[in-house]
């Protein structure tokens, strides 16, 4: 006797009085275990993301050793480590480097406070960004190149004219990406916390500064990566110390393997702090969930 013939209504039972179903056969899983592929292998993001800097490492020395590009001309990746060798055992690589990041974190310290303020002064206020946006942008039109004649001139040769144009070149991104972010807060928000009984101040603390938390973030990671950039030529100029001075003397001396561990640092350090504040970001705004990609 099948399923079917139970679930079949007899002959002599009225016709309707039991619905035939048709039952499927249980479906056999394959007990062996499947071949694992490419798609399957997960890699930790770390690894991911040194891949292609380890790519082009690997090219650089490969281009190196087949003599495609002259040693002279550029350092092979072997050439540049040895360097780094030989100045960390006398000192002189450390010493440079804890110059060069001092002066970084002084100036980003006050560019990005200078720049925090004058942002929300002028998101939050009409007037305040009557008075304050236009000269910000007239300023930031000004190449920082062209203010280095004036900052010796204001400041000597010492450290703060180093900290003056590191200060200058971060406000400014950190500005522009605070005040477009306080700006794009939406409007609904604003009035729901009204509704709620927020005054001003308690608007701006709830509401809007932690709407423009993540444009202040990425104005952050702007002026870092400008900061970088501005040291560079910074402390090439009437400078005795400093990562900077120290590419400036091995271009007198013809060392191209000092030139560029000198920049590979700056790289470096531009990834690391960069990495920092994804992190800061990924704790900061755990309320915010965006597309992270597929």
């Amino acid at each position: 006797m099948t399923a079917t013939d139970i679930l079949s209504p007899p002959a002599s039972a009225p016709a309707g009085s039991v619905e035939r179903v048709d039952v499927e056969p249980p479906r056999l899983v394959d007990p062996r275990p499947r071949a694992r592929g490419w798609g399957d292998i997960r890699l930790p993001r770390l690894v991911r993301r040194t891949v292609g800097p380890l790519l082009l490492v690997a090219l650089w020395q490969l281009l190196c050793a087949e003599d495609v590009v002259d040693k002279i001309t550029l350092a092979s990746p072997i050439d540049v480590l040895s360097a780094g060798r030989e100045l960390a055992k006398t000192g002189e690589l450390q010493a440079n480097l804890l110059v060069s990041l001092q002066r970084v974190a002084i100036g980003l310290a006050l560019g990005a406070s200078i720049g925090l303020a004058f942002a929300l002064v002028a998101g939050l206020s009409k007037l305040g960004e009557d008075l304050v946006d236009p000269t910000i942008q007239i300023v930031r039109a000004v190449p920082i190149l062209g203010l280095v004649p004036l900052a010796l001139i204001w400041f000597g040769v010492g450290e703060a004219p180093k900290v003056f144009l590191i200060a200058l070149g971060s406000a400014f991104p950190v500005y522009l990406n605070t005040f477009a972010a306080i700006r794009a807060v939406d409007t609904k928000l604003v009035e729901t916390g009204t509704t709620f009984g927020l005054g001003r101040f308690g608007t701006i603390g709830r509401v809007l500064l932690p709407g423009a938390l993540p444009g202040f973030l990425v104005g952050l990671r702007f002026a870092l990566v400008g900061s970088w950039l501005i040291i560079i030529i910074a402390e090439q100029i009437n400078a005795t110390s400093g990562l900077g001075y120290l590419i400036n003397a091995a271009q007198t001396w013809g060392r191209t393997d000092i030139i560029i561990l000198g920049l590979a640092i700056y790289g470096v350090l531009g990834l690391t702090v960069d990495g920092v504040i994804r992190l800061l970001e990924r704790r900061l705004l755990v309320w915010r969930r965006g597309f992270t990609g597929t």
